[in-house]
């Protein structure tokens, strides 16, 4: 939309997911399966963002996983649709995977060229390092990727930014408070620091899976770096044992409101559903810059 595109159908099987597309962005979402609707209507881009759980080098990375084959679900939508281009995002792996193959060969077999992008949220002004696969098929030439904006946004830039202070009364400004063990260990992190910091000056609240794992997965109970793109945002990121989700100098994780920052979401809009599925779709989400960048090439070309 910022890139001057109407929406003119969404597809969401997470309800509350369609709940949050309706409340802030368009009445046009429908709430189920691609599977199971009748393709349409016509439309100059079609967009797809199929699960990534079994291509992800976070997740087992499964090959019979069955939510693999909702990649290809994509076709019969393009065969009716008929758009000018395609847009399928996903984890950079899936263009490695056997239903990439099958996908491309397809999209051929239609008579679209096909380009693949591979491109870091952080190089156009997302203050979060996050790659993604993007593989854009069109009907003309094959699109150039978009250009970097050249621009580095730190999380610090924007959890502290004067300009948008953290309102007390947004009920997405919140997150779980810590209490016993996991208040004692977020006392001993200092700036910058992590789970080694817990185990160098109380192991008594380590248990023994972190002295078998030694220095390993250090990004563990560890606070974000101020100065830096913050590490990518995921479904989990309210678990201080997920990752690198502590706030930079407050005892405690991000609140909703500040993952959803970091995806470049707007302090306007509301997500529906209780606290982790409002978490998972932030950590779904594609970052709004790397969105409207994408968008824009796509919008270069069809003019």
């Amino acid at each position: 939309m910022k890139a001057g595109f109407r929406p003119v159908v969404a597809v969401e099987m997470a309800k509350e997911a369609a709940a949050s597309y309706r409340r802030n962005v368009s009445e046009c979402i429908v709430a189920g399966s691609v599977t199971d609707l009748q393709p349409g209507p016509r439309a100059d881009v079609l967009i797809a963002g199929p699960p990534c759980q079994g291509f992800s080098t976070l997740g087992r990375r499964d090959p019979s996983d069955e939510r693999n084959e909702l990649s290809l679900a994509i076709l019969p939508w393009i065969r009716v649709v008929k758009p000018q281009v395609v847009v399928i995002e996903n984890v950079p792996p899936f263009v490695t995977s056997p239903h990439w193959a099958k996908l491309a060969r397809a999209l051929r077999e239609l008579k679209f060229n096909i380009a693949v992008w591979e491109l870091d949220a952080s190089d156009y002004g997302t203050p979060q390092r996050r790659r993604r696969a993007f593989t854009v098929a069109s009907r003309a030439s094959p699109i150039a990727a978009p250009r970097r904006s050249g621009k580095c946004v730190s999380a610090g830039d924007i959890l502290f930014d004067k300009r948008r202070p953290l309102r007390a009364n947004d009920p997405m400004h919140i997150w779980p408070r810590p209490v016993g063990i996991a208040a004692k260990r977020l006392q001993l992190i200092p700036p910058r620091g992590d789970r080694r910091d817990i185990l160098a000056k109380d192991p008594s609240l380590c248990p023994p899976s972190w002295f078998k794992i030694g220095c390993n997965a250090t990004d563990a109970w560890g606070r974000i770096d101020p100065e830096e793109p913050a590490n990518t945002i995921r479904c989990t990121f309210q678990n201080p044992s997920k990752g690198r989700y502590l706030h930079p100098t407050e005892d405690r994780v991000l609140s909703l409101r500040e993952g959803a920052r970091l995806q470049d979401v707007p302090d306007d809009w509301i997500f529906e559903g209780r606290p982790y599925p409002v978490a998972r779709q932030i950590g779904n989400g594609v970052p709004i810059k790397l969105a409207t960048a994408v968008a824009r090439a796509v919008s270069n070309l069809l003019r």
